[in-house]
Protein backbone atom coordinates (compact mmCIF):
# COMPACT_ATOMS: atom_id res chain seq x y z
CA UNK A 1 0.00 0.00 0.00
CA UNK A 2 1.39 3.37 -1.01
CA UNK A 3 -1.36 5.95 -0.41
CA UNK A 4 -4.14 6.31 2.15
CA UNK A 5 -7.02 8.63 1.20
CA UNK A 6 -9.53 9.60 3.87
CA UNK A 7 -12.97 11.19 3.67
CA UNK A 8 -13.89 14.17 5.82
CA UNK A 9 -17.29 14.13 7.55
CA UNK A 10 -17.52 11.50 10.31
CA UNK A 11 -14.15 10.13 9.20
CA UNK A 12 -11.97 13.00 10.37
CA UNK A 13 -14.53 15.57 11.51
CA UNK A 14 -17.43 15.18 13.91
CA UNK A 15 -20.71 16.42 12.49
CA UNK A 16 -22.09 17.67 15.82
CA UNK A 17 -21.43 21.32 15.09
CA UNK A 18 -22.78 21.05 11.54
CA UNK A 19 -26.19 19.74 12.55
CA UNK A 20 -26.43 21.93 15.65
CA UNK A 21 -25.82 25.03 13.53
CA UNK A 22 -28.49 23.96 11.04
CA UNK A 23 -30.95 23.34 13.88
CA UNK A 24 -30.24 26.77 15.27
CA UNK A 25 -30.73 28.36 11.83
CA UNK A 26 -34.05 26.57 11.34
CA UNK A 27 -35.22 27.32 14.86
CA UNK A 28 -35.70 23.74 16.03
CA UNK A 29 -34.15 21.79 18.94
CA UNK A 30 -30.89 20.07 18.00
CA UNK A 31 -32.24 16.68 19.09
CA UNK A 32 -35.17 17.04 16.66
CA UNK A 33 -32.87 17.47 13.70
CA UNK A 34 -30.56 14.70 14.96
CA UNK A 35 -33.49 12.30 15.15
CA UNK A 36 -34.52 13.16 11.60
CA UNK A 37 -30.95 12.67 10.38
CA UNK A 38 -31.00 9.24 12.01
CA UNK A 39 -34.24 8.38 10.25
CA UNK A 40 -32.76 9.40 6.89
CA UNK A 41 -29.69 7.26 7.53
CA UNK A 42 -31.78 4.24 8.49
CA UNK A 43 -33.74 4.55 5.23
CA UNK A 44 -30.51 4.70 3.25
CA UNK A 45 -31.17 8.28 2.19
CA UNK A 46 -29.09 11.43 2.28
CA UNK A 47 -28.78 13.02 5.72
CA UNK A 48 -29.71 16.41 4.25
CA UNK A 49 -33.17 14.95 3.58
CA UNK A 50 -33.76 15.77 7.24
CA UNK A 51 -33.55 19.48 6.44
CA UNK A 52 -36.24 19.13 3.79
CA UNK A 53 -38.54 17.36 6.23
CA UNK A 54 -38.40 20.50 8.37
CA UNK A 55 -38.56 22.86 5.38
CA UNK A 56 -40.18 21.09 2.40
CA UNK A 57 -38.69 22.15 -0.90
CA UNK A 58 -35.71 23.75 0.80
CA UNK A 59 -32.69 24.47 -1.43
CA UNK A 60 -29.83 23.49 0.87
CA UNK A 61 -27.18 25.37 -1.13
CA UNK A 62 -29.22 28.57 -1.06
CA UNK A 63 -29.82 28.17 2.68
CA UNK A 64 -26.10 27.61 3.24
CA UNK A 65 -25.31 30.84 1.36
CA UNK A 66 -27.93 32.70 3.41
CA UNK A 67 -26.35 31.46 6.62
CA UNK A 68 -22.91 32.60 5.47
CA UNK A 69 -24.27 36.02 4.46
CA UNK A 70 -25.80 36.38 7.91
CA UNK A 71 -22.45 35.67 9.56
CA UNK A 72 -23.48 32.18 10.64
CA UNK A 73 -21.49 30.22 8.12
CA UNK A 74 -19.22 27.25 8.39
CA UNK A 75 -16.79 26.86 11.27
CA UNK A 76 -14.27 24.14 11.99
CA UNK A 77 -11.48 23.95 14.53
CA UNK A 78 -9.39 21.42 16.44
CA UNK A 79 -12.31 20.44 18.67
CA UNK A 80 -14.20 19.16 15.62
CA UNK A 81 -11.58 16.52 14.87
CA UNK A 82 -11.95 13.03 16.26
CA UNK A 83 -9.13 12.41 18.79
CA UNK A 84 -7.55 9.62 16.74
CA UNK A 85 -7.07 11.77 13.62
CA UNK A 86 -3.67 13.34 14.28
CA UNK A 87 -1.99 10.23 15.74
CA UNK A 88 -3.36 8.00 12.97
CA UNK A 89 -2.31 10.28 10.13
CA UNK A 90 1.11 10.79 11.68
CA UNK A 91 1.57 7.03 12.06
CA UNK A 92 0.64 6.42 8.42
CA UNK A 93 3.13 9.01 7.20
CA UNK A 94 5.81 7.59 9.49
CA UNK A 95 5.17 4.23 7.82
CA UNK A 96 6.11 5.84 4.50
CA UNK A 97 2.61 6.25 3.07
CA UNK A 98 1.26 9.26 1.22
CA UNK A 99 -1.73 10.64 3.14
CA UNK A 100 -4.51 12.47 1.29
CA UNK A 101 -7.71 13.96 2.71
CA UNK A 102 -10.40 14.14 0.01
CA UNK A 103 -14.11 14.20 0.66
CA UNK A 104 -17.35 16.06 0.13
CA UNK A 105 -17.21 19.59 1.43
CA UNK A 106 -17.25 23.25 0.55
CA UNK A 107 -14.26 25.32 -0.52
CA UNK A 108 -14.52 27.02 2.87
CA UNK A 109 -14.24 23.63 4.59
CA UNK A 110 -11.07 22.99 2.61
CA UNK A 111 -9.58 26.27 3.81
CA UNK A 112 -10.48 25.51 7.42
CA UNK A 113 -9.07 21.99 7.27
CA UNK A 114 -5.78 23.13 5.73
CA UNK A 115 -5.49 25.79 8.45
CA UNK A 116 -5.38 22.96 11.01
CA UNK A 117 -2.08 21.80 9.51
CA UNK A 118 -2.93 18.11 9.59
CA UNK A 119 -0.15 15.55 9.00
CA UNK A 120 -1.31 15.03 5.41
CA UNK A 121 0.28 15.54 2.01
CA UNK A 122 -2.88 16.96 0.44
CA UNK A 123 -6.22 18.24 1.74
CA UNK A 124 -8.95 18.91 -0.82
CA UNK A 125 -12.76 19.05 -0.96
CA UNK A 126 -15.34 18.15 -3.58
CA UNK A 127 -16.27 21.78 -4.23
CA UNK A 128 -12.62 22.56 -4.96
CA UNK A 129 -12.58 19.68 -7.46
CA UNK A 130 -15.99 20.56 -8.88
CA UNK A 131 -17.35 17.03 -8.41
CA UNK A 132 -18.91 15.24 -5.43
CA UNK A 133 -18.98 11.68 -4.18
CA UNK A 134 -20.29 9.22 -5.23
CA UNK A 135 -19.68 10.44 -8.80
CA UNK A 136 -17.06 8.19 -10.47
CA UNK A 137 -15.31 11.37 -11.62
CA UNK A 138 -14.56 12.17 -7.97
CA UNK A 139 -12.75 8.87 -7.55
CA UNK A 140 -10.89 9.42 -10.81
CA UNK A 141 -9.55 12.57 -9.15
CA UNK A 142 -8.71 10.54 -6.06
CA UNK A 143 -6.58 8.21 -8.18
CA UNK A 144 -4.74 11.23 -9.63
CA UNK A 145 -4.20 12.76 -6.19
CA UNK A 146 -2.98 9.45 -4.77
CA UNK A 147 0.00 9.40 -7.13
CA UNK A 148 -0.20 5.60 -6.94
CA UNK A 149 -1.99 2.81 -8.76
CA UNK A 150 -5.60 2.21 -7.63
CA UNK A 151 -4.67 -1.19 -6.17
CA UNK A 152 -1.98 0.52 -4.10
CA UNK A 153 -4.42 3.15 -2.78
CA UNK A 154 -6.77 2.71 0.19
CA UNK A 155 -9.87 4.90 0.50
CA UNK A 156 -11.21 5.20 4.06
CA UNK A 157 -14.75 6.34 4.86
CA UNK A 158 -17.88 5.70 6.90
CA UNK A 159 -20.55 5.95 4.17
CA UNK A 160 -21.22 2.79 2.13
CA UNK A 161 -22.92 4.50 -0.83
CA UNK A 162 -20.68 7.58 -0.98
CA UNK A 163 -17.35 6.03 0.03
CA UNK A 164 -17.11 2.27 0.01
CA UNK A 165 -19.00 1.14 -3.09
CA UNK A 166 -17.85 3.80 -5.60
CA UNK A 167 -14.24 3.61 -4.37
CA UNK A 168 -14.27 -0.16 -4.84
CA UNK A 169 -15.84 0.23 -8.28
CA UNK A 170 -12.94 2.55 -9.18
CA UNK A 171 -10.49 -0.23 -8.35
CA UNK A 172 -9.33 1.26 -5.05
CA UNK A 173 -8.79 -0.72 -1.88
CA UNK A 174 -11.39 0.25 0.74
CA UNK A 175 -11.69 0.51 4.50
CA UNK A 176 -15.09 0.98 6.12
CA UNK A 177 -14.93 3.01 9.33
CA UNK A 178 -17.53 2.19 11.96
CA UNK A 179 -18.13 5.75 13.04
CA UNK A 180 -20.99 8.21 12.78
CA UNK A 181 -24.60 7.31 11.93
CA UNK A 182 -23.85 5.68 8.57
CA UNK A 183 -20.77 3.88 9.81
CA UNK A 184 -22.57 2.26 12.73
CA UNK A 185 -25.94 1.59 11.10
CA UNK A 186 -24.55 -0.12 7.98
CA UNK A 187 -21.45 -1.75 9.49
CA UNK A 188 -22.77 -5.31 9.39
CA UNK A 189 -24.72 -5.08 6.15
CA UNK A 190 -23.72 -8.01 3.90
CA UNK A 191 -22.74 -5.70 1.04
CA UNK A 192 -20.43 -3.72 3.33
CA UNK A 193 -18.87 -6.88 4.74
CA UNK A 194 -18.37 -8.28 1.23
CA UNK A 195 -16.99 -5.10 -0.34
CA UNK A 196 -14.64 -3.69 2.30
CA UNK A 197 -11.04 -4.86 2.24
CA UNK A 198 -10.81 -3.70 5.85
CA UNK A 199 -13.34 -2.80 8.53
CA UNK A 200 -12.07 -0.70 11.41
CA UNK A 201 -13.49 1.01 14.46
CA UNK A 202 -10.79 3.68 14.73
CA UNK A 203 -8.31 5.35 12.41
CA UNK A 204 -5.45 4.25 14.65
CA UNK A 205 -6.11 0.67 13.51
CA UNK A 206 -5.23 1.50 9.91
CA UNK A 207 -1.43 1.39 9.97
CA UNK A 208 -1.36 -1.97 11.71
CA UNK A 209 -3.88 -3.75 9.49
CA UNK A 210 -2.45 -2.33 6.27
CA UNK A 211 1.14 -3.26 7.10
CA UNK A 212 0.08 -6.72 8.24
CA UNK A 213 -1.96 -7.31 5.10
CA UNK A 214 0.89 -6.24 2.83
CA UNK A 215 3.27 -8.53 4.72
CA UNK A 216 0.87 -11.45 4.31
CA UNK A 217 0.55 -10.77 0.58
CA UNK A 218 4.31 -10.55 0.11
CA UNK A 219 4.97 -13.68 2.15
CA UNK A 220 2.41 -15.55 0.08
CA UNK A 221 4.13 -14.40 -3.10
CA UNK A 222 0.83 -13.48 -4.71
CA UNK A 223 0.62 -11.43 -7.86
CA UNK A 224 -0.73 -7.86 -7.67
CA UNK A 225 -4.00 -8.80 -9.27
CA UNK A 226 -4.64 -11.50 -6.67
CA UNK A 227 -3.82 -9.45 -3.59
CA UNK A 228 -7.39 -8.35 -2.94
CA UNK A 229 -8.40 -11.84 -1.78
CA UNK A 230 -5.37 -12.01 0.50
CA UNK A 231 -6.18 -8.62 2.00
CA UNK A 232 -9.73 -9.68 2.78
CA UNK A 233 -8.49 -12.86 4.43
CA UNK A 234 -6.82 -10.88 7.22
CA UNK A 235 -9.68 -8.49 7.98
Amino acid sequence: METIVLGIGETLVRDDRRWASWADWLGVPAHTLSALVGAAVARGGDATDALRVLRPGMDVDEAYSARAAAGRGEHLDETDLYPDVRPALAELRAAGMRVVVAGNGTARAGELLRALDLPADLVVTSDEWGVRKPDPAFFARVVEAAEAAPEATLYVGDHPADDLFPASAAGLRTAHLRRGPYGHWWAEHPDVVETADFRVGALTELAGVVVRAVDVAEDAGVEKGARRATLRAVR
